[in-house]
C-alpha cells in the first residue's frame, strides 16, 4: 500500500515535471529531467509511462489539427489548380490582344508616317506658292516688256 501511495505521490510530481520540460527553454530541460532520477527507484520508469501517455496524447492532437485542416488544404489545392487553368486561358488571351495591338500599331506607323510626308509636302507646295506669288509682280513686268520691246517703244 505504501508503494500506491508513493505512485500517487509521484504522479502529480511527473506532471509538474512534464509541464516544466514544455514550457521552459532546452537548456534548462537537465537538471529537471535530473530530479526524475533522484527521486525514487522505478520513478523514472514510470515517468517514461507519462511522457509516452503525454506524447500518444499530442499525437492525437496533431493528427486531429491535420485532418481538421486537411479538407482546407485539398479545397486551396483545387481552387490553384482552377485559378491556374483561368490564369493560362488569360496569358493566351493578353497575348493574343498584345499581338494584335503591335500590328495594329504597325499599320497606325506607317499611315503615321505617309501623314508626315504628306504634311511635308503640303507645306513645300505652300512655300513654293508664296515664293512664286512674290516672283508674280516681276513676271508681269517681265512680259509688259517683252510685249514693248516686240511693238517696238
Amino acid at each position: 500500500m505504501a508503494e500506491s501511495g508513493e505512485a500517487l505521490g509521484t504522479v502529480p510530481e511527473h506532471e509538474r515535471i512534464l509541464q516544466e520540460i514544455e514550457s521552459t527553454d532546452t537548456a534548462c530541460v537537465g537538471p529537471t529531467l535530473r530530479s526524475v532520477y533522484d527521486d525514487q527507484p522505478n520513478s523514472h520508469k514510470k515517468f517514461m509511462e507519462k511522457l509516452d501517455a503525454c506524447i500518444r496524447n499530442h499525437d492525437k492532437e496533431i493528427e486531429k489539427m491535420c485532418n481538421f485542416h486537411h479538407q482546407g488544404f485539398v479545397d486551396a489545392i483545387t481552387e490553384l489548380l482552377k485559378v491556374r487553368t483561368d490564369a493560362e486561358k488569360l496569358k493566351v488571351q493578353v497575348t493574343d490582344t498584345n499581338r494584335r495591338f503591335q500590328d495594329a500599331g504597325k499599320e497606325v506607323i506607317v499611315q503615321t508616317e505617309d501623314i508626315i510626308r504628306c504634311r511635308i509636302q503640303q507645306r513645300n507646295i505652300t512655300t513654293v506658292v508664296e515664293k512664286l506669288q512674290l516672283c508674280l509682280p516681276v513676271l508681269e513686268m517681265y512680259s509688259k516688256l517683252k510685249e514693248q520691246m516686240s511693238a517696238k517703244r
